[in-house]
C-alpha cells in the first residue's frame, strides 16, 4: 500500500517537521492498539501499567516486537522481556 507524503514548499520547514511527527505518531498508536488488540482477542489479561507503557511507546521496532511476542505470550508483562 502507497503511502501518501504531500510536498511541502522548502525542506525542513515547521509544518513538513509538525506533520512528519504526526504522521509518525499516528502510526506507532495504531502499532500500539494492535498489540492490545491481540492480547484482548487471545484473553490475556491488560494491567494498567502495561496499557500505558504499550501506548506511550513510539519505537515502531520494538512496538512490531511487542506484536509478534502477543501472539505467544500467557502474561501481558511477558511482552517486555528481552530475548
Amino acid at each position: 500500500m502507497d503511502v501518501y507524503t504531500p510536498v511541502f514548499p522548502g525542506s525542513g520547514t515547521v509544518m513538513e517537521e509538525a506533520w512528519r511527527k504526526v504522521h509518525a505518531d499516528g502510526e506507532a498508536r495504531g502499532w500500539a492498539k494492535a498489540v492490545l488488540r491481540v492480547l484482548r482477542a487471545r484473553g490475556v489479561e491488560i494491567s494498567e501499567p502495561v496499557r500505558e507503557r504499550v501506548m506511550v511507546c513510539l519505537d515502531l521496532e520494538v512496538l512490531e516486537a511487542w506484536l509478534d511476542r502477543s501472539l505467544m505470550v500467557t502474561r501481558a508483562e511477558e511482552l517486555f522481556v528481552q530475548e
